[in-house]
């Protein structure tokens, strides 16, 4: 009774979200740490299977061609294995009559985080108290007389609120332009980026062209992006410059937007700023002039400490633009088709997709969605007497701000940790936008928005599979902005979802869905959406994947901008132990085989080194999570003694094995890269250490390496470091050690020994 009591009793203690997750998913969020419901591994497998089928045969080549790999098979063991059954069973026994002494006494052998157990009780990061604050009290200022607030989100909501009140008022059909706004006139002239774009006629030769010759290139330096990649197929494209000064008049902004921006982005610039000055900082300049021009971008230095949220006004900025101007010329249209002498040419009118959403936002979580939101409100409202009116805002607070009763307390964590997870942190939502002159309405149908923001789980939730009767992805037919931003995160939760939804982003609907056939513009009707279609990409780091993506789903006819910056020293550098690295050099045909050359390379030439008793306390960092699991079921079979932590490991066998480790009672420790992405514990103990690949994130790998000086008994000359390259990680190898170092060493075929001082 007792056990079952305290099994009830931390339930109760789980928030709403973390239960809705619970159940949708069969685990917790990865990031949360205090699941009390047993769930075993196994059944989550078949999800994570279903998707990583797909991922494991995508590769760096960027082939499309799926090969049986050991992934497959390996999957296929997962389902049915008995010894990770038998092994789950006992950790789930094992727990209930362990975890709380062992907890206690490792508490009383080691302090603050490494002990694993006052720690995990917790283990929600603290939040940044001062953006999301400023979010949550502009949203509390504003009253929301129109909301429909029957149904409050902190009471549990079953099935997805969409708003149906407010469809006339938004409705683009039955809307006018208003006449003191006087803006329909600036959006129709000829040199308007929005019109040249929108407005161009592509052949059928030139869409051709596009699909079956390659992009021709050219470099360019600019001062604060540095070395862009211009790429194009239909010309031979003119050499863009950045604009030294930026006049806001010159940018063809709607006409709100060009008194608010300054306002909104004052707490970029600097203090000592005349009005006269340029109202964009140097990068924003740089970024906002290629957005302006309609052209795909990807940024690979997106920081969320330094620069994260000067980026997130900047394409905010762009995408509203967007969505006003075109709104705008809709309106105007219907003005003019009201006045307009029975018999005259309709075609004059086509301005619209076939459907009405035009800009799709995919962010992380749902903190990014509310300051998104947030600066959509600053930049529309010209000032504090003129509020727009924003429906359902009080509702919006609720499911996208972050709980107090959440609020952790004060925990140790690098500080771009903390960047990244403040405020709410719930990575399945997905939100509809719709704008009409001076009001805002959340929670719009997406068949009625302009602007839908979502998350990769809630965009692939709703698209479904082949097979599901319910799925619609109907809405994305007519996408004229994608913007993904934090594309490195989504590497961490689960990268099948974006190419998913880049599958299934501007195809043809299925449905009409009552649109106007007399106003879609021809380049809809033709199925050439994708050639419109504007992408930008940012992400903190530059990764194979993300660039196959912006390589192979990127179709834009004015071509494409890749910020392409190659780093000069390298993580390695902030490395403040003494410590010998040593990079083995494994030789792999082809990029499909990397896989099976580096584990073979491991148990055949690395492995044997570390098995004498003499070399323990040795920590395998693996980024791969089925990399971990074939490394775990091989040293099962070896009888190796070991232990293990992955991010599905429950808190009470986490303890365990930072224990057993610390103690040396374990002489290895298998652990994965995305367990440290979302805990950031410091291991204790570590003497040897294996990175079985080299990290996805550059600053992992010294913080990794740093994890040894926590080791107060240790002895710096027995330290060890050994790290696995291929041919195949030049992008990661140069973010570690450096350009100059990463040329050397793929030309020499030799293992190269460096020895960090801490100084290089």
């Amino acid at each position: 009774m007792g056990k079952r009591r305290s099994g009830r009793e931390l339930l109760r203690s789980l928030s709403k979200k973390q239960k809705k997750h619970l159940r949708e998913f069969g685990e917790e969020h990865p990031f949360y740490d205090t699941v009390a419901v047993v769930v075993v591994v196994i059944l989550m497998l078949p999800f994570q299977s279903e998707n990583s089928d797909k991922l494991s045969a995508e590769s760096d080549s960027e082939t499309e061609v799926e090969q049986v790999s050991v992934y497959h098979k390996l999957l296929a063991t997962l389902r049915t294995s008995p010894e990770s059954e038998s092994e789950e069973d006992e950790s789930e026994s094992e727990e209930s009559r362990e975890s709380e002494a062992e907890v206690n006494s490792e508490g009383s052998q080691e302090t603050g985080e490494a002990d694993g157990g006052e720690e995990d009780k917790n283990d929600v990061p603290e939040e940044k108290a001062g953006t999301t604050d400023t979010t949550e009290q502009t949203l509390d200022q504003e009253q929301d007389d129109g909301a429909d607030t029957s149904c409050d989100p902190r009471h549990g909501v079953i099935e997805e609120f969409t708003d149906v009140k407010h469809e006339s008022e938004f409705s683009l059909e039955t809307n006018f332009m208003e006449e003191e706004s006087g803006d329909c006139n600036a959006d129709t002239r000829d040199s308007n980026p929005f019109k040249q774009h929108m407005d161009k006629e592509l052949e059928e030769k030139e869409i051709e062209k596009m699909s079956t010759l390659p992009k021709t290139s050219s470099q360019s330096q600019w001062p604060r992006l540095g070395q862009l990649t211009f790429s194009s197929t239909l010309e031979k494209h003119k050499t863009l410059k950045a604009d030294k000064e930026v006049d806001v008049k010159q940018l063809y902004l709607h006409k709100p937007l060009e008194s608010t921006w300054p306002k909104v982005n004052k707490q970029f610039l600097s203090s000592v700023n005349k009005p006269s000055d340029s109202p964009f900082t140097p990068l924003q300049r740089e970024l906002f002039c290629i957005m302006n021009t309609y052209r795909d971008l990807f940024y690979p230095e997106r920081n969320a400490l330094t620069n994260g949220e000067e980026i997130r006004h900047a394409y905010c900025l762009h995408a509203l633009n967007h969505v006003l101007k075109a709104n705008a010329q809709v309106l105007s249209n219907n003005a003019k088709r009201r006045d307009r002498k029975p018999g005259s040419d309709t075609d004059d009118y086509r301005d619209q997709g076939l459907t009405r959403p035009k800009v799709l936002m995919i962010v992380p979580f749902r903190e990014c969605a509310l300051r998104i939101v947030h600066i959509f409100i600053n930049l529309l409202e010209v000032n504090d007497k003129k509020k727009i009116d924003v429906s359902n805002k009080k509702r919006f607070k609720g499911e996208f701000g972050s709980d107090p009763e959440e609020k952790p307390p004060n925990l140790k964590r690098p500080e771009d940790y903390e960047a990244v997870f403040a405020g709410n942190i719930d990575d399945h939502f997905r939100i509809g936008v719709a704008i009409l002159q001076k009001s805002m309405r959340l929670y719009a149908p997406f068949y009625s928005s302009d602007i839908i923001i979502a998350s990769p789980l809630g965009m692939r939730t709703v698209i479904g599979a082949e097979g599901e009767k319910k799925r619609d992805f109907d809405f994305l037919s007519s996408v004229e902005i994608l913007i993904i931003d934090q594309a490195d995160i989504y590497l961490m939760q689960n990268w099948e979802h974006v190419l998913h939804l880049m599958k299934h982003i501007n195809l043809l609907p299925l449905d009409s869905h009552g649109v106007d056939f007399s106003r879609v513009r021809m380049l809809n009707l033709n199925n050439w959406s994708k050639y419109y279609r504007q992408t930008l990409l940012f992400s903190a780091l530059q990764d194979p994947q993300i660039n196959s993506v912006f390589n192979k789903h990127c179709f834009n006819y004015v071509g494409q901008v890749a910020v392409r910056n190659v780093p000069l020293t390298g993580s390695i550098s902030h490395v403040v132990v003494q410590l010998p690295h040593v990079f083995r050099r494994l030789e792999a045909e082809s990029i499909t085989s990397v896989i099976d050359a580096r584990f073979q390379f491991f148990i055949d030439k690395v492995l044997p080194e570390y098995r004498d008793a003499i070399m323990s306390h040795t920590l395998i960092y693996v980024p791969s999570y089925f990399d971990y699991v074939r490394l775990r079921n091989y040293f099962k079979k070896e009888d190796l003694n070991f232990t293990h932590i992955c991010e599905y490991t429950k808190k009470a066998a986490v303890c365990r094995a930072r224990r057993f480790f610390l103690k040396g009672e374990k002489q290895f420790l298998l652990f994965t890269e995305r367990f440290h992405f979302y805990k950031r514990y410091t291991i204790k103990g570590i003497r040897n250490l294996i990175f079985y690949e080299l990290p996805t994130y550059s600053h992992f790998y010294s913080e990794i390496c740093n994890m040894m000086k926590a080791t107060d008994n240790g002895v710096d000359a027995t330290w060890t470091c050994t790290v696995l390259y291929s041919k195949y990680d030049a992008q990661k190898l140069a973010a570690v050690v450096g350009i100059d170092r990463t040329a050397q060493m793929l030309q020499s075929k030799k293992n190269v020994h460096l020895f960090v001082t801490g100084e290089n």
